[in-house]
């Protein structure tokens, strides 16, 4: 029988902090006692290790796993990865066995990308919000993931304000916001050599990589 590398939050509990995280383990045990938390997966610490044995690759049994349980979340949630009519959106947290600084930063909003941030614009009825939410989860994915630097989207975000004689970010409008993200994503482009990812299953994996890589950045060894 192949091991187990993902659980969802119905699945674990607060005993299992060595298997699941701390954070992983809380949701799980919150989820146990009926709090109304947001459901979804943990990707055990054990598939970290093993991303390391197999040369800092996702072996094809965890891939497998991984791609099951995102069934599974969509299944719980109603909602689709990239679906036009109710899009599911996910946040990428780090946990680990004992708290440690240096882990990765949060990503939220992953899931977004040019269909669905319309479709969101459009159901909210706050297309500048959905568009926000969009260049935001642009700026954090290619920082946290690809390693972009903040720096040179704040830059596109100074240079669209003194074009358009404002001050604050707050000031620009939904359809500044849409072409904000689309210089966002020329930034990665130029930066990575590839286009920014649209599939959410392709972002997801990205991050997990990113989620596993974290444990030996500069600054977790520091």
């Amino acid at each position: 029988m192949s091991k187990k590398w993902v659980y969802l939050f119905t699945e674990g509990n607060a005993d299992m902090r060595e298997l699941l995280g701390g954070k992983g383990a809380n949701l799980a045990e919150m989820t146990n006692i009926g709090l109304p938390v947001p459901q979804g997966f943990t990707i055990t610490t054990e598939a970290c290790t093993q991303y390391y044995e197999d040369g800092r690759q996702i072996n094809d049994e965890i891939q497998a796993q991984i791609n099951e349980y995102i069934g599974k979340m969509e299944e719980i949630t109603g909602k689709k990865f990239g679906d036009k009519e109710n899009p599911l959106l996910v946040s990428v947290r780090s946990g680990a066995r004992a708290s440690m600084p240096g882990m990765m930063d949060t990503i939220l909003n992953l899931g977004l990308n040019e269909e669905v941030v319309e479709t969101i614009a459009e159901q909210s009825g706050n297309p500048r919000w959905a568009y926000d939410c969009y260049r935001r989860f642009i700026q954090m994915y290619s920082d946290v993931v690809m390693e972009v630097g903040k720096k040179y989207f704040e830059e596109l975000i100074d240079e669209m304000k003194a074009d358009r004689g404002v001050k604050q970010d707050v000031e620009l409008t939904a359809e500044d916001l849409k072409e904000l993200a689309e210089k966002f994503k020329a930034e990665y482009k130029e930066k990575i050599g590839q286009d920014f990812p649209s599939d959410p299953k392709e972002q997801l994996m990205g991050a997990v990589k990113a989620v596993f890589r974290s444990w030996d950045n500069p600054r977790a060894n520091v």
